[in-house]
């Protein structure tokens, strides 16, 4: 049976279409058993759809800036600071790239300009890149498409590629899942997506496909259940199903463990300063 004990797609109340607390989602990670959990809330306009897009307000996001405060190891459970940010371009630019963002939340100009995508940036470990709004790319070739994936992995920071099998755009899996195999990024099995359109539907032949490509080409995937409340949180059971069926190998299972997640981490060149959590009594 496979084992699944990182849960590194949650959503908290910032999202505005969640429910729980962050110290909500780590009682429930605890409670399942989780070495691990990433909160990653969405970093996009749907949450402040009026936002100025030729000058961003820092203030509408200033939850990014301030993840610094979470305890790195909270109820035993270790927690990584994420983003998870729409890809907004045919080229893969992110949500907030082309937006600046010149003035702090207290209203005194930086000495140094910066986009509104690198202010939110500076205090994340990593960033889910995931289609949300799809209609830039609704005549998209999938030459385009595909490149548009290629795109968003290339981002440093961009670790996961999110429920790619449920948003909507057709795209060359192989070609993707190459690329985030040679780059040591990964590829997201996502329950939500799963759980939601249902088995036997086309979005859960789309992901099985895609997980079987990861296998045959060695990529890794996260299981995540992209938990919008706290009861959600570490709930994967019709991603390891699927995954079961199709024989997928544990060892791309990028997290099985705190340490694999991790390790995996710092083999796409990012780091996340995580001490040991002490033993729970």
């Amino acid at each position: 049976m496979l084992q699944n004990r990182c849960d590194v797609h949650t959503h908290t109340l910032y999202s505005r279409h969640a429910y729980s607390t962050v110290r909500e989602n780590v009682l429930a990670a605890r409670d399942a058993d989780l070495e691990l959990l990433g909160v990653t809330d969405h970093f996009s306009d749907m949450l402040f759809p009026n936002t100025d897009l030729t000058h961003g307000s820092l203030r509408d996001y200033q939850h990014f800036i301030n993840m610094g405060v979470w305890p790195r190891v909270w109820e035993g459970v270790r927690l990584l600071h994420g983003m998870e940010a729409d890809i907004r371009t045919l080229d893969g630019r992110l949500f907030g790239q082309d937006v600046p963002a010149d003035v702090s939340i207290v209203g005194r100009p930086y000495r140094r300009p910066a986009s509104l995508f690198e202010r939110a940036l500076e205090n994340c470990d990593y960033v889910i890149a995931s289609v949300h709004y799809k209609d830039f790319a609704e005549d998209a070739t999938i030459a385009e498409a595909t490149q548009m994936y290629l795109g968003a992995l290339a981002q440093p920071k961009v670790l996961v590629l999110g429920h790619t099998g449920r948003a909507g755009v057709a795209f060359d899996v192989a070609e993707v899942v190459g690329e985030a195999a040679r780059q040591g990024k990964l590829v997201e099995i996502n329950e939500h997506s799963l759980e939601s359109r249902g088995r036997g539907g086309r979005t859960w032949g789309r992901c099985a496909q895609i997980a079987e490509t990861c296998a045959e080409l060695g990529c890794q995937v996260t299981v995540s259940t992209d938990a919008h409340i706290c009861c959600d949180v570490g709930r994967t059971p019709n991603a390891l199903a699927m995954l079961e069926e199709i024989h997928f190998p544990q060892e791309l299972v990028a997290t099985r463990s705190a340490e694999a997640f991790l390790a995996a981490m710092a083999g796409a060149g990012l780091d996340a300063p995580i001490p040991e959590p002490e033993a729970r009594l």
